[in-house]
Formats: structure tokens, sequence, C-alpha cells
């Protein structure tokens, strides 16, 4: 019988403790913070969208771009639902986005535990793991445990390793990126990591004005002049720039621009659904039905009054006209202003309001049916610690399950 030790009891390190100790490994999990699977009890809002039954390369990156879509392949959202049904979890689908019928991110942690405990997977709680070694007979795995505040060091013995440590995203839930240094000291590279699904933070004063304020609307990434990247959907105005599920999706592209000192501008339409002429008509329309209306109040049942003032000024335009003063050039303009609204991006938020991060652990360097290392045999990974990231969705989850599972499946069996 195989002993598997798993570093992380995240999603992931669940997955694939729960896949090994199913095949037959002793198997177990040391995880740094006071018990496992914290972080999944914010996912989805605390609803836990954990999956989604729309599956296409698109949604998942990494700088080796097969590299996540071949292992989706292997274990997609089809067995992921089948996983969860066995364990009890009826699914609830809106919109293709998948949870757990009483929508409570604690029941699917719940269940992963209950089938841990039933498999009877060790799990040792607060220990930190400080060093992977390997020798002829396996591995060594020496921790500093921090459940007596003295770091008392534990010695584990094993014959393969899962790497399961996260990154180092939303750090509250205990992603410290503290697996990254073990990656390195186990030969592996690591492609540059940045922050993803978070906010874009913005150069503009006005954005204090705006705070609050939601509206649909297309986001485009421009990195360098090209469109690097763009989603549609609701969008929230900060204090500080832009947030929202469509910034989310496309902020893990302006991170990277920001790293590397590319100038990186956000361009937000705000009538997604019309052409700039189409709007432009509609404009003029609304002009006509209303001729003497006040420009401050033109907008009126169309947009929210704090961004309708800004169109305004961006236009160059009193508050106190009449609507039919306007000239075609001042229609123009605000037509520029509603549908090619420009904002300079400075930076993201930073990896405390992050979801995930890009960048990690260089898949070039695993073997994507496995998760083997390609540089230390026995080693395996799972999850966050690599190049992989997903949009928002359910997708960096179900990520989770799929390394999870094709490293718990291997490492029980590796000789």
């Amino acid at each position: 019988m195989n002993t598997v030790i798993v570093i992380g009891g995240g999603a992931s390190g669940m997955m694939a403790a729960i896949t090994s100790a199913r095949e037959g490994a002793r198997v177990i999990v040391l995880e740094h913070n006071e018990r496992v699977g914290k972080k999944i009890l914010s996912t989805g809002n605390g609803r836990c969208n954990f999956t989604n039954i729309v599956q296409e390369p698109i949604f998942y990156h990494s700088d080796n771009i097969l590299f996540p879509w071949t292992a989706v392949k292997a274990y997609g959202a089809q067995q992921t639902i089948a996983f969860f049904t066995e364990l009890g979890i009826y699914s609830k689908n809106k919109n293709g986005y998948l949870y757990p019928y009483s929508e409570q991110a604690a029941a699917v942690l719940d269940v992963l535990r209950m089938e841990l405990e039933r498999l009877g997977v060790e799990i040792h709680c607060q220990e930190h793991v400080a060093r992977i070694a390997k020798n002829a007979g396996g591995f060594k795995i020496v921790s500093n445990y921090k459940g007596d505040n003295k770091g008392t060091k534990h010695t584990y013995k094993c014959d393969a390793v899962i790497l399961a440590s996260g990154s180092k995203a939303a750090p509250v839930t205990g992603s410290d990126g503290s697996g990254y240094c073990l990656a390195k000291e186990c030969g592996h590279s690591m492609i540059a990591v940045h922050p993803a699904l978070t906010q874009l933070r913005c150069r503009e004063g006005f954005f204090k004005s705006l705070s609050g304020v939601r509206i649909g609307g297309k986001v485009s990434l421009i990195v360098d002049g090209r469109i690097e990247a763009e989603d549609t959907g609701e969008i929230q105005m900060t204090n500080y720039g832009i947030s929202g599920i469509p910034v989310f999706q496309v902020s893990r592209f302006a991170s990277k621009a920001v790293y590397e000192k590319k100038p990186v501008k956000a361009v937000l339409d705000f009538m997604p659904d019309f052409s700039e002429g189409q709007f432009k008509d509609y404009l003029i329309n609304r002009v006509n039905i209303r001729p003497e209306r006040p420009m401050d109040s033109f907008f009126t049942g169309l947009f929210h009054k704090k961004i309708a003032t800004l169109f305004l000024k961006l236009a160059g335009i009193k508050g106190s006209r009449a609507a039919k003063s306007l000239t075609q050039d001042e229609v123009d303009a605000l037509v520029c202003a509603v549908k090619r609204f420009t904002t300079e991006v400075e930076n993201t938020n930073s990896y405390e309001q992050a979801q995930v991060c890009a960048g990690g652990v260089d898949t070039r360097e695993i073997n994507v049916k496995t998760m083997e290392s390609l540089v230390m045999p026995g080693l395996f990974f799972a999850g966050e610690i690599m190049d992989v990231d997903g949009q928002c969705g359910g997708y960096n989850l179900q990520w989770a399950w799929t390394s999870g599972y094709l490293a718990g499946r291997e490492a029980a069996i590796h000789r």
C-alpha cells in the first residue's frame, strides 16, 4: 500500500486525498490552517458555484495554453457532478452555473470532510511544511507544527507527495504562497504570479463621484494599443476604479500588463446592444420627443444620475441647457462618452482582494495526464499552485476537482 501525503487541505487537496484513498493508498493531509477547506466557504459568495456545465478552452488560462483544457477533457463537469451527487449534493443549475441545492458552501465542505473521514484519511492541521526531501525510499516531509506555539518539528515519510497548497490569493483564508517556495526547492520553474479575478484601479479622479453605481456594459481591456480581453455584464463603480464580474474576467490580463510596465486602458461601452450609429439615432429621437427637457434630466430612466452627470461633463454640455439646443458635434460627444468611456488602468487590487492568481508552477514541467512532476518523479501538483486560472463561474473549482482527481489517482499507484 502506497502512502501519499497531500500538502494543503483546500478543494484540490481534499479531492486528491479522496481519490488516492479510494485507490487504496494510505493518505495523510497536512494543512496549515486550523481546519481544512476554509476557502471553499467563501466561494460563490458563500453558495459555492462548484462547476459549470458550459465548458470551453477559453474559460481556462495558462502560459502553456493547451494544458488546462487537456486535463479538463479527462475529468470535467459531468464527472464532477457525478462525484458530488454520490456524496449527497443535489445541484441547482443557474444558467449553467451549478450550486448545491441548499446554496450553502458549507454543504460542499461537509460532504468532502465526511468522505475523508469515511475513507480513513488522516488530517493533520496547523502543520506548515518546511521541506520536501526525495530519497531512495520515497519522500521525507519536514513540518513545523503551529498548534503548540513552539514550532515543534514533525517528520513524515511517504511514497508520493501531492503539492496542493494553493496560491497567494485571499490570504485571509490561509493562502500564503508558501507552496511556490517548496516547488522551486524541488527544482521547478515559476511563471510570474499576479492577482486575478479582482478589481481594477484607475487613474481618473472622477471615480469618487461614481462610487456605488452599478451599470450594465461591455469592458474592453486595451494593452499596448490592442484589445487583450473583453467581457459584458454588470459593471460596478468604486471610489478607485471599476469592479464587477466582467472586470474580474479581464483583470488577469491587466495584472500581467501592469507587471510588464505596459500601458493599460479600459474602454467601457454602456450601451453595448447599440452600434454607435444606432445610439446616435436613439439620442436624436430622445431629443425630438422631449425637446424642452433640460440636459440634467435628459438621461433619466436610462442611466444613474451620477454617471449621467459625468457623461454631460465629458461631452462639455451644461445641465441647464434644453435638449433641442444640442449640436451634431455635441450629440457625437455624448455617443463617445457613453460608448467609448475610456479610463487609464494603474493597477489591480492586491492579493487580499483577488479570488485567484495568474501564474504559478510552470506546467511545461508537469505531465498533463497525471499531474506528476517531470523534474522530480513522485511529486504531483493539484489546484491553484500551478500556472492555471479560470474565469468566474465555477471554472477555478473545476480545475481543483480535475487536477486533484488526476494527481490523486496517479499518486496512489506511483512506483
